[in-house]
């Protein structure tokens, strides 16, 4: 603790701790499910593993080891685990008496027909009895291969179940619990709309924007660049800009094919005295009540267009949500992003306004389990995070999706 260390773009913070020098965007999704970078400067606080996206950071720790908040995460499934553990180990204490009971049943049934002179053919056929009907044959080999069934046709589905048994808890389960960031949606930044001004093409806009932002780390400006070349198509390729800015928490300028470019926030655009004409100050405000990051592209001197970038929803989602309703269950969305951001993707994928739980921190993610269960509900929960995987613990029933998190996917 105390100790300064340098981050650089790309890298991984090693331990909790405070930002002594330097600015940048910090991706800490994997902890927070926030699917938008943030912005982070001198005495900011930062969480280990979360990844620089932009600057050079130093860092000065202030918790390491098992007082980071990962490390206690790492403790909250293995509380969960360990409580599922002790419900188990009670199943085995109750088969490890009733086993040895029915044998001396069976051994007593034995001792009683031989002892009453009945002969030791009836006394055999009596014990045997005995033991067929305490433990049934039949039940106990159709029981293995219906799971087994059970198991192979998850698999041919592409669902692959951890132990057989986990398929008795799904029968029971009322209520499904949804993590947003990489369930709900694709987990990345991806360009949804384009709004240009009077007299500027979007082809225009996307060479020049897209060109820019091809050569910033931002996973905000690389969704732009991604987002152009698919559009632009290879018939166009985004042009090499000349004298490129990075300006941290604003946005990125520089000059293409003799066009002074600003890509970034309206502030980016107000220091160079522009501003944005009333249409598209008013697209940028739609998009911002729906959740969205609006981007503002600028060159000589006057504002040309604002683009919508966000995490988007997968195309199967909703049709998967209306499907859970169909199987009597109630979805809920619970995530650590902000409450704009969560009701916008509750409203595209037919989940209601109320079943949203939002800005949630991991730990709280296993409250809210918790509340479900105490109200007499039997919860599954789905995920992908690490910031998930106390959640999944705790659920009656937890489902990693398989290009999830090895944490999630073990939890």
């Amino acid at each position: 603790v105390g100790d300064r260390f340098v981050v650089r773009p790309g890298e991984k913070i090693a331990t909790d701790g405070r930002v002594v020098e330097g600015s940048s965007a910090v991706d800490a999704s994997m902890l927070t499910g926030e699917s938008v970078p943030v912005e982070v400067t001198t005495g900011d606080s930062v969480t280990g593993a979360t990844i620089n996206a932009g600057g050079r950071l130093v860092v000065e720790a202030t918790r390491i080891g098992t007082d980071t908040q990962l490390a206690r995460m790492a403790r909250l499934v293995e509380d969960a685990q360990n409580g599922k553990a002790a419900a188990q180990r009670l199943a085995d204490r109750v088969s490890a008496v009733f086993v040895p009971i029915v044998i001396a049943l069976s051994l007593g049934t034995l001792g009683f027909w031989l002892g009453t002179g009945a002969g030791p053919t009836a006394a055999f056929t009596a014990a045997v009895a005995v033991l067929i009907i305490a433990c049934p044959c039949a039940l106990g080999l159709a029981t293995p291969t219906a799971l087994m069934v059970g198991t192979g046709r998850g698999a041919q589905l592409g669902i692959l179940i951890k132990g057989p048994e986990v398929l008795e808890t799904t029968r029971r389960v009322d209520t499904i619990v949804l993590d947003k960031t990489g369930t709900v949606t694709t987990g990345k930044m991806t360009l949804l709309a384009l709004h240009t001004a009077h007299g500027t093409t979007e082809n225009d806009v996307l060479r020049l924007a897209g060109a820019l932002e091809h050569s910033s780390e931002h996973p905000i400006a690389q969704a732009v660049a991604a987002g152009a070349t698919e559009r632009l198509g290879d018939k166009s390729p985004l042009p090499t800009p000349q004298d490129f800015t990075n300006i941290p928490g604003l946005g990125v300028q520089g000059v293409i094919e003799g066009h002074a470019v600003l890509v970034g926030r309206e502030q980016l655009l107000a220091e160079w005295e522009i501003r944005l004409p009333d249409g598209l100050a008013r697209a940028k405000a739609e998009a911002e009540r729906a959740g969205r990051t609006a981007i503002a592209v600028a060159w000589d001197g006057e504002a040309r267009a604002v683009l919508e970038v966000a995490d988007a929803v997968k195309d199967t989602s909703a049709e998967a949500v209306e499907r859970l309703r169909a199987l009597g269950l109630t979805p809920i969305l619970l995530t650590g992003d902000n409450r704009a951001v969560a009701e916008a993707v509750a409203a595209e994928v037919g989940i209601d306004a109320g079943q949203v739980y939002a800005e949630v921190m991991p730990e709280d993610k296993v409250g809210v389990v918790k509340r479900l269960q105490s109200e007499g509900r039997s919860v599954a929960m789905v995920g992908d995070g690490v910031n998930d995987a106390a959640a999944l613990a705790q659920a009656d029933l937890g489902l990693a999706m398989g290009t999830g998190t090895d944490a999630a996917i073990e939890a």
